[in-house]
């Protein structure tokens, strides 16, 4: 049977073992990957615990704030806004954006996201509605910009990093939209048919320089076939010079063969005019035609002499 010292010793024991344990569950902490705690001294910010394990002051510290500090994406939702030169349209975005100063996030803004979203939207007015409405449709990454710019520098304070801010959807209102369309159409038209008479006119200037390298061909072959011509005309009239002047000199020399064949030429020749006559219609062979042909055939020799000398 324990007495009551003992029985006292024990649960003082027990006490101090539970205070033990609660004192290692408030001191001890563990900070994820990716976030920050902020460390309050009664009452009052001291530090930032970062990743990893840390040890505070039992119940004289205090985690203030658990803070995200991996990027992350908000959306701005859709809202009409009115453009410079009065017109509406509907416009949605994105905006991605990174906590640097953890004790900033925490202690200079309350309710850091939906502070952000509210500036969001209103820079979303602003930048829009100094523009006009064909500028909001062609310029969107100098929106992207301009939103970037004044939405970054006002959330600095805050220990905000904004990285990127997207325009999603840009929406005019209806009868601007069938006008677009309708303007689209008309520009496509167009261009179909630019393209068409730029087709037809090239077409065109291929056919033209066909033609003009045909008739460039055509002339070289008649000007090659007429030097060839005066080629073979010269050179004719060169064996004809030289046969009558070998025959020349088989003449003088009293050459019989010579002879011969001079007044065969001139006989044949004679034929040949009155064949080609239009009022002949008989022609009467003579009976030396024999003769005629033995004389030709003794121009052979005359030949042969002249090419021997």
């Amino acid at each position: 049977m324990m007495n009551g010292l003992e029985i006292g010793f024990s649960s003082f024991a027990l006490v101090l073992v539970v205070l033990a344990v609660v004192m290692i569950f408030a001191g001890v902490k563990i900070v994820k990957q990716g976030h920050a705690l902020t460390v309050e001294r009664l009452g009052k910010y001291t530090k930032t615990l970062h990743p990893g394990l840390h040890i505070i002051v039992p119940f004289i510290d205090r985690i203030g704030h658990n803070l995200n500090l991996m990027e992350q994406v908000l959306d701005i939702k859709r809202q009409v806004i009115i453009t410079k030169d009065n017109a509406t349209a509907s416009v949605d975005g994105v905006m991605y954006f990174q906590i640097m100063d953890a004790a900033k996030s925490a202690y200079e803004v309350n309710n850091l996201v939906y502070a952000i979203h509210n500036l969001g939207t209103t820079s979303l007015r602003t930048v829009m509605g100094s523009m006009d409405l064909d500028e909001l449709l062609s310029k969107r990454d100098e929106i992207n910009l301009r939103l970037l710019k004044t939405i970054d520098e006002a959330t600095n304070p805050w220990g905000v990093k904004v990285q990127r801010v997207e325009i999603k959807d840009i929406q005019p209102p209806a009868d601007i939209q069938q006008a677009m369309s309708k303007q689209m159409v008309a520009e496509r038209e167009k261009r179909a048919v630019v393209l068409e008479a730029q087709g037809i006119k090239q077409a065109e200037i291929e056919r033209a320089e066909g033609e003009k390298q045909a008739a460039i061909l055509e002339a070289e072959g008649r000007l090659e076939a007429a030097e060839r011509d005066a080629q073979a005309r010269e050179r004719l009239a060169e064996a004809e010079a030289n046969a009558t002047r070998v025959v020349s000199e088989a003449i003088a020399s009293g050459d019989i063969n010579a002879i011969n064949y001079f007044v065969a030429t001139k006989y044949i020749e004679s034929l040949q005019v009155i064949g080609s006559s239009p009022n002949s219609k008989m022609v009467f062979m003579p009976l030396e035609a024999s003769g005629v042909i033995g004389a030709i055939g003794g121009v052979t020799d005359l030949l042969k002499k002249a090419n021997q000398s």
